[in-house]
């Protein structure tokens, strides 16, 4: 089994989101012991935002590069192989200003390369990285104002993953964490919980 862990928080020892995704790996690696765990912390090793001169590297002829677009083409190439060799991935998803990370969008602007992850048929687009399990950890400091409010954090992974193929898709939620210290703490026991049940047993050795 290779695990990838993807970190995108920002707030280092403080953040919820890494002490939960730290967890579900440990359990993982546990009940997996000849697992390979590969971390990829976004907030220490953030990825260039897209932008004009990053398009080349993504798409196209490869030829007259200059020495940062040649830098950023074999990052992009690391991103993307530790992607599409993992059989699971456990994402740390904060909710930053209703979204994700910005840090965590350049990684995904990485990995969602026509002809590698997705392409166009007739029929429409198709996944090419299916078969791969994803474990979201979702944090937010507030809680849904109803139940039919989106959490547009947890929307955006779930269409990204799902447009590349991936529909075995699983939450960890730690949510209300900005209304006071026994909110938080009750929210982090309670996302533990979820994480304890979720590798109990042999549900994700395959």
């Amino acid at each position: 089994m290779n695990i990838l862990q993807i970190d995108s928080s920002v707030l280092g020892d403080h953040s919820a989101s890494r002490s939960l995704t730290a967890q579900v790996v440990a359990d993982l690696v546990a009940k997996n012991p000849t697992a390979t765990v590969t971390v990829r912390d976004l907030d220490q090793d953030a990825p260039a935002h897209l932008s004009g001169a990053l398009l080349p590297v993504l798409g196209g002829p490869k030829d007259g590069l200059n020495a940062v677009q040649e830098a950023e083409l074999q990052r992009t190439e690391a991103f993307l192989k530790e992607f599409l060799e993992a059989d699971v991935l456990v994402v740390g998803v904060p909710q930053y200003n209703f979204g994700i990370p910005s840090q965590l969008k350049s990684w995904i602007d990485r990995i969602a390369q026509a002809g590698r992850t997705f392409r166009y048929t007739e029929k429409g687009p198709e996944g090419l990285a299916g078969g791969k399990r994803v474990i979201v950890v979702s944090s937010r400091g507030g809680v849904r104002a109803d139940a039919s409010a989106l959490d547009l954090h947890e929307q955006t992974v779930d269409v990204v993953f799902r447009f590349l193929g991936i529909t075995d898709i699983t939450y960890v939620r730690a949510h209300g964490l900005a209304f006071g210290p026994d909110a938080r703490e009750a929210a982090l026991a309670a996302a533990r919980g979820e994480v304890a049940a979720l590798n109990d047993g042999a549900a994700l050795a395959a």
